[in-house]
């Protein structure tokens, strides 16, 4: 069995005013939490497609209980090739690792666009669904015709394809439309989303247009340098209506908090 976690109420503390509420709004779309680990230099891997571990146990602790407080984790394609991920919540007490069924496991959410993602029953993420302990993936496709081995092993363990729209001010680049795949992941009933990574996705979420969808920002840094050419989590940069350079993002309600030797940016995003 994969290893048990703990992470206390006392040691989550520090989170509880970022966490997901229940919008009062009637914007039908989940609150979203964008989290993932970085480097001193903002990179998430050395290189493409290299899984490279950043974060220390207890901050690899505190992501499992973030992932316990959502309904749903998303990542990108990328990351699922790269990692092979369980996409699950290993804190004790919760679906699979101290309790019957699936209470507090997350869904795993894949944007895979063109249906590249080869998976079969001994990836992780199916291991898991097999013995009770996480849930199997949705994923987000344009192909509409993805394979049939493939839609009917995620069918066995209760996941399933779903059409992807993109930007329609954005064809030619087949831009993501966040705000559709956020009413439909509400739609399926998943009320928080907390999205992973890799970098495409995030630097996707964080383009001036899609900002506004982020509710809250989690990000643990690592104290280490991966250099350069590694993968970065940087947004487009903007201008002014003069043409003056401007910063593309910036951080409100901002808290820091060290866990080992990581430490844990929180914030929202200022409108």
């Amino acid at each position: 069995m994969s290893e048990v976690l703990s992470f206390s109420e006392s040691e989550a503390r520090f989170l509880e005013t970022y966490l997901p509420i229940e919008k009062k709004d009637a914007s039908k779309l989940p609150f979203v939490t964008l989290t993932f680990a970085t480097s001193l230099d903002s990179s998430l891997a050395l290189a493409p497609g290299v899984r490279t571990q950043l974060s220390g146990a207890q901050s690899k602790a505190m992501t499992h209980y973030l992932r316990s407080r959502h309904d749903a984790i998303l990542i990108g394609v990328g990351t699922a090739i790269a990692d092979d991920p369980g996409l699950n919540c290993r804190i004790d007490g919760v679906g699979g690792y101290g309790s019957d069924g699936l209470d507090g496991q997350p869904r795993p959410i894949i944007i895979d666009p063109s249906a590249r993602w080869t998976f079969n029953e001994q990836s992780r993420i199916f291991t898991f669904a097999k013995e009770g302990r996480g849930r199997a993936p949705y994923i987000f496709t344009t192909n509409s015709s993805p394979p049939a081995e493939s839609v009917e092993l995620l069918q066995k363990y209760g996941g399933k394809y779903i059409p992807l729209k993109v930007d329609p001010t954005d064809v030619e680049h087949r831009r993501l439309d966040w705000k559709a795949l956020l009413e439909r992941l509400w739609q399926e009933g998943h009320h928080s989303v907390m999205v992973e990574g890799g970098a495409s996705i995030i630097n996707s979420l964080l383009e001036p247009q899609n900002q506004a969808l982020i509710d809250s920002v989690i990000i643990t840094i690592a104290p280490r340098w991966l250099g350069q050419g590694g993968v970065v989590v940087s947004p487009k940069r903007r201008t002014d209506q003069s043409g003056a350079v401007i910063p593309a993002s910036l951080l409100q309600q901002v808290r820091w908090h060290q866990l080992g030797e990581d430490v844990v940016l929180c914030g929202t995003i200022s409108p």
